[in-house]
């Protein structure tokens, strides 16, 4: 079966959909994993251990230099691969999504683990340890209060502009160490400066350069297929090179080392008062990074495979992972855009896949861990470089640029965000332009005056069809946007000038409000206002087209009994209600309209 066709459901698979859903408040729908296997089928086994076999040779060299690049020691990698690996399973709605260490989440670690830690790796560990639990808490108290919708308020130009700002800063931090030095400055301005100084001051290891940038090349080449475990072949090759021409003490090159045997055991990350502020902010920002690439990817997936995903069930997987690589010696994780398609081209059919792939990295743990001591620093490095040029969106933003071109410059400020201020600032720069570009599209709507236009049906623009004909004594506004607190003295502005502006005396002005979705108190009572002003001018306010649930507000805000005569099902319902009224014929309103 190829890769990219879809999973085969099992018998009664949809039966139990049903009856889960019908039973809706049970326990098992926080399980998705226990589902899975009650309709798991022998002929998926198979596929499913050859994919976790195969995913286990990206999962050990990329934790590794995740790990190294967030700031932890190299074996915090597998343990954060492991623990996490296990928990989704369990708890994730995605069949065959893989989780662990990230390269988008790297500079967001190192920005509070690596100040604070004040190089202490047990220090280290404790503050990347909280900031997953930190993160895993956010994430589940978001599932479980349904808030998985609030990561689609990121457009995809301010996500393109912060996750490029993240790949220079990730690709920035590890130049230095593929050529064999190492820098303090902190800001790219500055560490590109200082890169540039050490390089003509002479300091680079070109043996480290070399194998860093053959690893480099080998990734990169063989990229573009997902069956080729080029990482893997690229990793391997680099640690033979420096075990057989004894590199490490040859030519000073920079190694793994040993690795402690055994699997992690539970420990709580405990932290000072004083680290608090910044191991919160951090994991908050760690938590919304995550879910914002994991449930793009999950969407991805769960289309191709044909198996729908809820985005709170994704939350509280993601969550759950989280938390529980905190208290395994682990670090915040997030969904893998580069270790999911290995999987699924390795045929993957359900989580299985993951956790022969975890089982797989514990016993290499248990059994073999000298088989990583002669990695070469150099080659994480690569690997990282390599995941953090898969970061950058180039071709997308070219798009938006030709389309719409405001957009790509809310992309730019959100990247120079981040490379100016640094990871977590300049991702809380990008959520408040989000915020911005929200209510700006609310704050200053569109609105138009309706008129007749010959030959076309409904009533439309006066502007776009200034051969539309208007009735007299009748002004119709649409209103193109909910009302609220932000827009509401726009509204009332422009319905007043819409009147002043007529070209007859106005006796009804009739709301087009079919565009309004919402109404919140603040608006109720400009409304009421509005109505008051206009009964002073002997001009009846009328609704046309308003939704029932936009009607229940303003019963709950006392308005309805106000209106309750002046709302129509539709505009041209309210117009001829209006020519009823006033004994106004439509064919003679049709000769006295120029």
């Amino acid at each position: 079966m190829g890769a990219s066709q879809p999973l085969d459901r099992p018998p009664g698979a949809d039966h139990t959909h049903r009856s889960d859903t019908a039973a809706g408040k049970s326990w098992l729908r926080w399980l998705p994993g226990i589902q899975t296997l009650r309709g798991y089928q022998s002929g998926w086994f198979r596929h499913d251990l050859m994919a976790g076999l195969v995913l286990t040779t990206m999962l050990v060299p990329v934790g590794i230099a995740y790990a190294e690049a967030s700031g932890v020691p190299g074996i915090c990698g597998l343990y954060a691969t492991i623990v996490p690996l296990l928990v989704y399973a369990l708890f994730g709605p995605s069949r065959i999504l893989v989780l662990g260490p990230d390269s988008a989440l790297a500079s967001v670690i190192l920005a509070v683990v690596l100040p604070l830690s004040a190089g202490d790796p047990q220090r280290a560990v404790a503050l990347a340890g909280m900031m997953a639990v930190v993160s895993g808490i956010v994430c589940i108290a978001a599932g479980v209060g349904r808030l998985g919708f609030v990561t689609e308020l990121l457009s995809k130009p301010i996500r393109y502009g912060y996750m490029n700002g993240i790949a220079l800063t990730v690709l920035l931090s590890q130049v230095p160490k593929m050529c064999g030095f190492s820098i303090d400055a902190k800001g790219p301005l500055r560490q590109i400066v200082a890169i540039v100084r050490e390089v003509l001051a002479g300091r680079t290891n070109l043996v480290a350069l070399a194998i860093g940038a053959g690893t480099l090349i080998v990734i990169l080449a063989l990229k573009r297929r997902p069956r080729v475990p080029g990482v893997l072949i690229a990793v391997v090759g680099a640690t033979l090179l420096v075990e057989v021409l004894h590199l490490a003490t040859r030519a000073g090159l920079a190694v793994l080392g040993p690795m402690p045997q055994g699997l992690p055991t539970p420990a709580v990350p405990f932290t000072t008062v004083a680290d608090l502020l910044p191991v919160l902010t951090g994991g908050l920002a760690v938590a919304l990074v995550s879910f914002a690439d994991t449930s793009v990817l999950s969407r991805t997936y769960a289309a191709r495979t044909r198996f729908p995903v809820d985005p709170n069930q994704e939350l509280v997987g993601l969550g759950a992972a989280n938390l529980a690589a905190g208290f395994f010696q682990g670090f915040p994780i997030s969904s893998s855009s580069s270790r999911t398609p290995v999987a699924e081209a390795a045929g993957a059919r359900t989580q299985l896949s993951s956790v022969v792939g975890a089982i797989a990295i514990a016993l290499l743990l248990v059994l073999a861990p000298a088989l990583l001591k002669s990695l070469p620093q150099a080659a994480l490095a690569a690997v990282v470089i390599a995941a953090a040029i898969g970061l950058v969106e180039l071709t997308d933003l070219r798009r938006i640029y030709r389309i719409q071109r405001w957009e790509f410059w809310l992309s730019m400020a959100c990247f120079a965000g981040v490379a100016v201020f640094g990871t977590i600032p300049g991702i809380a720069l990008a959520i408040v332009i989000a915020v911005i570009e929200f209510l700006w599209d609310g704050w200053r709507p569109h609105s138009a005056v309706l008129g007749r236009v010959d030959g076309v049906r409904g009533y439309h623009d006066v502007t776009r069809y200034p051969q539309a004909r208007l009735i007299p004594g009748l002004v119709m506004l649409r209103w193109d946007a909910p009302l609220f607190f932000a827009n509401a003295e726009l509204f009332r502005e422009r319905a007043l000038a819409a009147v002043a502006s007529a070209p007859a005396p106005v006796h009804w002005l009739v709301v087009a409000a079919e565009p309004v979705t919402s109404v919140d108190v603040t608006a109720a009572d400009v409304l009421s206002d509005l109505d008051n002003t206009l009964r002073d001018a002997n001009v009846e306010l009328c609704f046309a087209e308003m939704k029932d649930p936009v009607k229940d507000k303003l019963r709950r805000f006392g308005l309805f009994t106000r209106f309750e005569n002046s709302f129509f099902a539709t505009v041209g319902e309210a117009v001829d209600s209006y020519l009823e009224t006033h004994g106004i014929e439509r064919a003679e309103w049709e000769r006295r309209t120029p």
